[in-house]
């Protein structure tokens, strides 16, 4: 009888005992895996960049995944707002113009507010770059530079943003960030394997950036690492570096470059009421202020220079005049290096493919040429182009104004010029230029390049997912906790019965 108590004694106080471990142990598992077996969740994260050209801005919104590729964020734009109005380097000037302009910028941060959840807008970036415009502008008038500068930030301040700064960026950052942006859109630097992760593409190679803008042009492409100089710049982007050629021609942009050859014109006219111009169309006559082209730091004021004067010019239809006077505005000849381009400007030679971009593919467009065409066939199209009538031109090409279809002629010799004599394309390497406007619904410029460099240096935001909620946890802390009490208990009431 004594030995069947004394072995229920035992088997009950075992599985008392059992139960205590086993409830100390739920209670520690539960703790262990809550605090080590979180998660990271990241937000969507976004940016701004305004992009201040020559002759007018553009606002881009941009998200990225919180969790960055090495370091990088895989960047999409999602908004693309112009600004109405003229260039900012137009203010400051005339106050009808600046309201205009300041409405402009409202109604497009109205919309990129908008499109930013609220509890985003203190940790958006904004930036804001001025090219070309203001690079003249800072040569010609320093004080009216930086009051449009001071004007710009202390608007911006005033977001609901997080503002970093509105500048003028060099012409070398423009032309990196421009292949940046095109590399980038044509999955050089990232691509999605099988089991949909992000890797470096294998065996692909990168792709030069040319883009024409209105007061400058850039040029640029990844070389050897061995090439050094003022002209390369070296960039790292998803963990691989690149060494980028990349240089700016201010006042070679389409608008201050026509400046320049009708400057050329003007001085071989001898009658300035009567002055044939071999760019524009026959049968198209065309009157504008002196000031319409002297009015910049690209070209040289005449003596008795007056601003007011009126020059009428007559089409000359004259496609060899034309291409005469255009290529006078280079200097093909001056070269201390082994290769140049023009200017004197040391350039490697052109390989790979090519993206052009901006004015180059609305030339190529007026002239049919867009996406990629043979070196003879551009020329031929050119001069075509150029021999047309103003008539029939403005029958074909009922999409361009009046105001740009004028100075295509011109255009396209200076494209062709500017690539071919300056660029050194041949018809060997002509073929790889691709014109284009955008790639993958997304425009072609230097704010997307900007942002996936900035990108580096944000911080993105974490939140730690525990893999049980708040009240789950909680329960079961409290489930096992009591358990183990119960149990401490049980333990107690059997050892004081034995007494007894």
């Amino acid at each position: 009888m004594v030995s069947k108590r004394k072995t229920g004694y035992k088997c009950r106080i075992a599985g008392v005992l059992l139960l205590l471990l086993a409830s100390i142990a739920a209670l520690i598992a539960v703790a262990v895996i809550q605090d080590t077996w979180r998660s990271d969740r990241y937000t969507l994260e976004y940016g701004i960049v305004i992009d201040s050209g020559s002759s007018r801005s553009n606002v881009y919104l941009y998200e990225w995944p919180g969790e960055k590729e090495n370091e990088t964020g895989v960047v999409t734009q999602i908004l693309n707002c112009r600004v109405a109005g003229a260039g900012i380097s137009e203010m400051k000037v005339d106050p009808e113009k600046d309201a205009k302009s300041w409405q402009g910028f409202r109604d497009c941060m109205v919309n990129v507010t908008k499109a930013i959840p609220p509890e985003k807008h203190k940790t958006t970036p904004l930036f804001l770059g001025a090219t070309a415009g203001m690079r003249l502008l800072h040569e010609k008038d320093e004080q009216r530079s930086n009051e449009i500068l001071a004007s710009l930030r202390d608007y911006l301040s005033s977001l609901p943003f997080t503002f970093h700064n509105a500048s003028i960026i060099t012409g070398e950052e423009e032309g990196l960030y421009g292949w940046i942006t095109v590399n980038y859109l044509m999955g050089n630097f990232l691509e999605k394997n099988i089991w949909n992760t992000y890797v470096h593409p294998d065996g692909k190679e990168t792709v030069g950036s040319m883009d024409l803008g209105g007061a400058s042009t850039q040029i640029a492409f990844a070389v050897p690492d061995e090439l050094k100089g003022p002209d390369y710049m070296h960039v790292k982007l998803y963990g691989y570096p690149y060494n980028v050629y990349t240089h700016s021609f201010l006042c070679y942009g389409k608008n201050e470059a026509e400046k320049r050859v009708l400057d050329k014109i003007v001085q071989e006219s001898s009658n300035p009421s009567y002055i044939i111009n071999p760019c524009f169309a026959e049968g198209h006559n065309h009157t504008m202020n002196a000031s319409a082209i002297y009015d910049t730091e690209c070209t040289k004021k005449p003596k008795n220079y007056n601003p007011d004067q009126q020059l009428f010019m007559v089409g000359g239809g004259d496609s060899k005049g034309c291409e005469r006077v255009v290529k006078s505005i280079f200097d093909f000849k001056t070269c201390s290096s082994s290769q140049c381009s023009f200017n004197g400007v040391e350039q490697p030679p052109v390989t790979g493919d090519f993206m052009a971009y901006a004015g180059y593919f609305f030339i190529a467009r007026a002239l049919g040429l867009e996406g990629s065409s043979d070196f003879d066939q551009f020329n031929a199209s050119v001069e075509q182009f150029c021999h047309t009538n103003w008539t029939v031109l403005r029958a074909e090409k009922t999409w361009i104004s009046d105001r740009y279809l004028r100075t295509y002629c011109f255009a396209a010799h200076y494209v062709f010029a500017l690539l071919a004599d300056g660029y050194k394309f041949n018809k060997d390497t002509w073929k790889n230029i691709n014109f284009q406007k955008e790639v993958q619904k997304t425009s072609i410029g230097w704010s997307l390049g900007y942002m996936l460099k900035m990108s580096n240096m944000i911080p993105s935001e974490v939140k730690e997912i525990p893999p049980m909620t708040d009240p789950v946890f909680a329960g079961l802390i409290f489930l096992f906790s009591a358990l183990t009490i119960i149990t401490v208990v049980l333990i107690f009431i059997i050892l004081i019965r034995t007494c007894y």
